[in-house]
């Protein structure tokens, strides 16, 4: 009774839900149907017809065939013929859609290249599928997996593949029997011998392997685990009886571990079976150490360790298994480093090297054995951990033993490269070992650079390994391979180390150039210059950019150590200005065969060198010109317009700047050995400033008006950058005559006259180049518009400085801070201000300039308030009654002569351009 209510209960829940799966699927297809009735009436509206009207017989047929509504109403599942029905299947019912959601049909534009289509024509062919189908891509290799990696996937195919429960039963066997033998032996139950006990086990273990053996066609994985575990158990009987109990001396059990370890090989390779071999080598490997007695018999031990590296030498000879021959490698290689650090001495020398020459041997052959054996869409692998490791740990090893010589290791290091280098000759002729050839190519001549350094000094080292850097990255550019880019980069870097180790503990050279630290560092700047020449013809400029600055680097470094190692101070400027001119030119010469921009930098470089030199050169011997200057000043000059020339035809913006620099170091160093000549003599400080003037005033003269003079050799091209040249030497005139204000200007042994003074005349001399420049069509635009309040500015601040300066030679007053104190001067700026403002509103009202005259009122309220604040001081003496009267009597003429400004229409009309007729 409680089962048919339960039912009942679950019946009358279960309608509800039904109804309600039922009410969705319906509504989902009424909005279906919706949605495909507004679709054939936007299809068949006056619009659409109008542009989708049939062109032909066969579209007109179509235009006949019954819509989408008569179908569904004559029949409940409409029949339309196979080759008319869409490809495309119908969408799942979808929630209806509100009507007032729903846009408006709009009818498409016309397509006259695109018939038009019924309902269910099938949609033409997409060019994807008339298209024949494309070969499948290649394969992405993957980068190898880490270490761990590898060893999680090993572990879980260890425990998923093969047959799993009986490879986890040997392990929980072997536990089990551990742990009854020990209860066993606790609760006495075992009071037999123990040699009857380790021979019931060594019976049992041999009937194990025997049962293996039979069972190995018929269950594989079974039989290979039975195999294996029967063999580790007597490894195991072995160790105990020899160990644990002593029933057997060392070398019957030595002998016994033999056997089982070459019974393990055996059945390995004839069953093909990876595990055993592993087994049996590892536990040949072990078995050394746990039946050791302590005696330390190296050449026994190495002797052993022979045979088992021949076993698998044997091995590789039948099977190709990777994982067999590092387990060898590693313990081979392993227990000897351990033993030679631990136990080796000289007098093991000759016992020891025959067994590090047959390992060696045997695993230089194993991976040649290796890529011949692996099947032939798989040759192209390599067992890279052999190919690389051994080489490089056997010469470890041989470097411990040589206890560090150098020339031995280095020939050493020599021999192993020429084996190399055979090998790789030999091999990349052969298909099958192509593969080998690059990285045995590549091991020969790591090994001949790594002669080098032990068999010379850090120095010679660095040369050979910069030439062998630039070598290989022109090798790696040229076969479009990355990794002898790489090396070649490396080895430059090491190079760069090797010299600085040798400069740091070598002597220093005794003859200049001619010596081992400079030879070094120049064949470093040109194995860079190489190496950037040929990321230049691969057109990989930014490379090329970098090894080029780290040549240039060089390159100036080593000149400028050498210089400093073999020349006296006052020299040595001298030096590397001809140096630097010497360095543009070649650059130049390099530039016309080659054309690079880091080349045109540096020329230009180079030629602006001698900007800072001509000062060091004044520090060194008072003037550029002096001591060897002149000699160095006739190379800059020679070296300059020939590296000019090189670089005219084609260079852009950087000859301008090469150009300026050659400009602007003329008349530095001549204005610095004028300023030095003058200096000599006791003259006014006006004469030397004006010393230091003269040359940049005639070259901005020369710009201004003769610029063809200095043009050459660029004369055609100099129109480029002239203005810009001229605007950088009128700036620093401007510059110089703003500092040359706080100067006094004294012209002895002349009489000091205002503006007939050599400072003065200098700044005149300034003010008229500045004025020419603004006026003329190579000044920039936006100060042209502003050159009237800029030179009244200018001249204002010239007539102020000649005033004081007036005071001081003709008044006595001090040209200090404290001068602006005395009445004198006061008074002087006042009188003189007042004049200037009095003819701004004079000049200002008779040409109709309303600007000019404001300018004067402005001065004239600048002197009412300096009155005020300043002058008032001194109305005590009669100075300051001056300067008030001066002010009143000049307010009062221009009352009378300009009242009141000019008019803005009679200034605009003075200031609109005359039309020619």
């Amino acid at each position: 009774m409680a089962g048919l209510v339960t039912l009942l209960v679950l019946v009358l829940l279960a309608v509800p839900a039904l109804l309600i799966a039922a009410l969705v699927m319906i509504s989902g297809l009424k909005g279906r149907v919706a949605m495909l009735e507004a679709r054939v009436d936007e299809l068949g509206s006056p619009a659409a017809r109008a542009a989708d009207a049939p062109v032909d017989a066969r579209e007109a047929a179509m235009a006949a065939e019954p819509t989408l509504d008569e179908l569904m109403r004559s029949a409940p599942t409409p029949v339309v013929p196979e080759s008319r029905v869409d490809a495309t299947p119908i969408a799942p019912p979808r929630t209806p859609v509100p009507e007032s959601s729903v846009p408006p049909p709009v009818a498409p534009p016309p397509l006259p290249s695109t018939p038009p289509r019924a309902v269910f024509d099938t949609p033409p062919p997409s060019p994807q599928a008339a298209t024949p189908a494309r070969a499948a891509p290649a394969a992405v290799r993957r980068p190898p997996p880490d270490p761990a990696t590898v060893f999680v996937r090993a572990v879980k195919r260890w425990f998923t593949e093969g047959n799993v429960p009986v490879k986890v039963g040997m392990l929980v066997l072997f536990a089990g029997v551990a742990a009854l033998l020990k209860y066993a032996t606790d609760q006495g139950w075992m009071r037999f011998p123990i040699e009857l006990r380790l021979a019931g086990i060594a019976l049992a273990a041999l009937g194990g392997v025997v049962f293996g053996w039979y069972q190995r066609e018929r269950k594989r994985s079974f039989a290979l685990s039975l195999q294996g575990g029967a063999i580790g158990v007597l490894l195991l009987v072995v160790f105990a009886a020899f160990k644990l109990y002593g029933l057997i001396e060392a070398g019957p059990a030595f002998g016994l571990s033999i056997v089982l370890v070459a019974g393990a090989g055996v059945l390995a390779v004839r069953q093909n079976a990876i595990a055993l071999a592993l087994l049996g080598i590892l536990a040949g490997f072990m078995a050394p150490i746990w039946l050791s007695t302590g005696q330390g018999n190296h050449v026994a031990l190495f002797g052993y360790y022979a045979v088992l590296n021949a076993a698998i030498f044997a091995i590789a000879w039948w099977r190709p298994w990777r994982a067999l021959n590092l387990l060898g490698f590693v313990f081979t290689f392993g227990i000897g480093t351990a033993w030679g650090v631990l136990s080796y001495r000289a007098q093991d020398y000759a016992t020891t090297e025959p067994f590090l020459l047959l390992f060696f041997g045997f695993y230089l052959l194993i991976p040649i054995l290796y890529a011949w054996r692996r099947p032939a869409g798989k040759r192209d692998l390599i067992d890279g951990c052999l190919v690389f490791g051994t080489p490089l740990i056997a010469f470890m090893l041989q470097a411990g033993l040589l206890e560090g010589e150098r020339m031995p290791l280095a020939f050493c290091a020599l021999g192993l490269a020429a084996l190399y280098a055979a090998l790789a000759w030999w091999l990349q002729r052969r298909e099958h070992f192509a593969a080998l050839a690059t990285p045995y190519a590549l091991l020969a001549v790591g090994f001949a650079t790594l002669a080098v350094p032990l068999a010379l000094s850090a120095q010679s080292t660095a040369c050979v390994f910069a030439v062998e850097g630039a070598a290989l990255v022109w090798l790696g550019l040229r076969q479009q391979r990355i990794l002898p880019q790489l090396a070649g980069f490396a080895l430059q870097l090491f190079a760069a180390g090797g010299f600085a180790i040798g400069v740091s503990d070598g002597p220093e050279p005794l003859t200049a150039l001619l010596n081992a630290r400079f030879m070094g560092a120049l064949l470093i700047a040109l194995a860079a210059f190489a190496s950037a020449w040929s990321y230049r013809r691969a057109e990989r400029r930014g490379f090329a950019l970098a090894y080029y600055l780290w040549g240039l680097a060089w390159w100036c470094g080593n000149a400028l150590g050498e210089i400093e190692r073999f020349l006296m101070s006052d020299v040595r400027a001298d030096a590397v200005l001809a140096f630097a001119a010497l360095s543009a030119w070649l650059a130049a010469e390099t530039y016309r065969r080659l054309p690079a921009r880091a080349l045109a930098w540096t020329v230009a470089a180079g030629l602006a060198a001698a900007l800072p030199l001509a000062f060091a050169q004044e520090s060194a011997h008072l003037h550029p010109f002096g001591g060897y200057g002149l000699a160095a000043w006739l190379v800059y000059a020679i070296a300059g317009a020939r590296a000019l020339r090189c670089l005219r035809d084609r260079a852009g913006g950087e000859l301008g700047v090469a150009h300026a620099a050659w400009l602007w170091a003329w008349p530095l160093a001549a204005s610095l050995s004028l300023h030095e000549f003058v200096g000599r003599n006791t003259v006014g400080d006006g004469w030397t400033w004006a010393a230091l003037a003269l040359p940049f005033l005639a070259m901005a003269a020369a710009l201004q008006w003769r610029p063809a003079a200095i043009a050459a050799p660029l004369s055609e091209r100099f129109g480029q950058w002239r203005g810009a040249v001229q605007g950088t030497f009128l700036f620093a005139l401007v510059l110089g005559a703003i500092v040359a204000l706080g100067q006094p200007g004294a012209s002895a042994p002349l009489p000091w006259l205002p503006l007939l003074n050599p400072l003065d005349l200098s700044q005149l001399a300034v003010l008229a180049l500045f004025a020419f420049w603004l006026a003329s069509p190579v000044g920039p635009d936006d100060l042209r518009a502003r050159r009237v309040p800029l030179l009244a500015t200018a001249g204002f601040a010239l007539i102020t400085v000649v005033t004081l300066r007036a005071t001081h030679h003709w008044g006595g007053v001090p040209w200090d801070g404290a001068m602006f104190g005395t009445g004198l001067v006061q008074t002087s700026l006042t009188v003189v201000w007042s004049l200037l403002g009095v003819l701004g509103w004079v000049i200002g009202s008779r040409r109709g300039q309303r600007a000019l005259w404001l300018a004067g009122a402005v001065l004239m309220a600048v002197v009412l308030a300096k009155l005020v604040l300043v002058d008032r001081t001194h109305l005590g003496n009669l100075l300051g009654i001056a300067s008030f009267i001066a002010y009143g009597l000049l307010c009062t003429l221009v009352g009378y002569l300009a009242p009141a400004p000019p008019s803005r229409a009679a200034d605009a009309e003075d200031r609109q351009p005359e039309i020619p007729a």
